[in-house]
């Protein structure tokens, strides 16, 4: 799953996301969904959260 539907992606749900400051080099950073902050049912650049650890990014892949 490529996190780009709001209803693929739960709290404590390991998955990996690019930060913002990453997002021209792509580098993905992985961690566990603490807040969906993402309104909407879909975007197309992924899902915005933040992670146990506070960081804040868009999902890029849904881990199983």
């Amino acid at each position: 799953m490529n996190g780009t539907s709001r209803s693929d992606i739960k709290k404590g749900l390991l998955v990996s996301i690019v930060l913002k400051q990453n997002q021209r080099n792509g580098t993905l950073t992985d961690g566990l969904v603490k807040d969906i902050l993402t309104n909407s049912h879909n975007h197309p650049h992924g899902i915005k959260v933040r992670l146990e650890n506070g960081e804040v990014g868009r999902v890029k892949v849904i881990h199983d």
